[in-house]
């Protein structure tokens, strides 16, 4: 770490190496008037990203505490053999377990199997549900970046013309452009390592979601499954 110091200190002397400090309100208005054009679809990427991880991180926790409370009661009166209450709580609910154990229950009298295609058919359209925004992440993940790799093309062939015009080779003529191409390129990773954290994280989220609407409808389908044994020993 003091070898890392002295290089630095070393390096501040150099002339045009000291910076000017700056708040970082200062510092995120002179980033984005030295990107260049390319910081309106960069920026447009960043707002819409938040957007949709703002939204989906609310919709998700919503529908997750929703659906757990919901499966809980369902197994509790299937447990007790409350079809017509636990049919009830279903069609009351909009929350995607409620959704599919509702489709499941609704058939308990045609027999297990189509129960079982039943709860399948609702678990595709759910599954589509709670995936939805997701794709937009997705695509933030690989925009971003190729956005910010079109900024740094951009910003070199700026540069190259600037020699081309003057007929020589100076640092000041070619500094913009390689800045340009240097904010862009970081501007662009900037936006899509997060879009990419948050996009597994609620890929994570729906997946272990999936897991207790599978695990709730199984229960259900044991239950439906042994009263109808119960039943048909009855009747024999």
């Amino acid at each position: 770490m003091g070898a890392t110091s002295m290089i630095y200190g070393a390096l501040l002397q150099i002339p045009g190496m000291a910076q000017v400090e700056m708040t970082w309100q200062e510092q995120l208005a002179f980033v984005w008037e030295q990107t260049g054009f390319m910081r309106w679809p960069l920026a447009l990427c960043l707002v819409t990203g938040i957007v949709v991880i703002i939204w989906k991180f609310f919709s998700l926790w919503a529908k997750s505490a929703s659906t757990r409370k919901v499966l809980k009661q369902v197994d509790e009166l299937l447990a007790a053999q409350k079809i017509d209450e636990a049919l009830e709580l279903t069609r009351s609910s909009n929350s995607p377990g409620a959704n599919i154990l509702y489709a499941g229950l609704e058939r308990h009298e045609e027999g297990t199997e189509r129960v079982m295609k039943a709860i399948e058919n609702q678990g595709l359209i759910e599954l589509s549900k709670l995936e939805r925004g997701l794709v937009v992440l997705a695509t933030l993940t690989n925009v971003g970046p190729l956005l910010g790799f079109l900024g740094t093309v951009v910003g070199m062939i700026i540069a190259f013309q600037s020699i081309e015009a003057a007929g020589e080779v100076e640092a000041t003529l070619v500094a913009s452009g390689i800045k340009i191409a240097l904010l862009t390129t970081a501007e662009g990773l900037v936006i899509a390592i997060p879009m990419s954290i948050f996009h597994n994280y609620f890929v994570a989220r729906i997946d272990g979601l999936v897991v207790d609407m599978e695990e709730s409808a199984q229960k259900m389908i044991d239950a439906l499954h042994a009263m109808e044994r119960g039943r048909q020993a009855a009747a024999s």
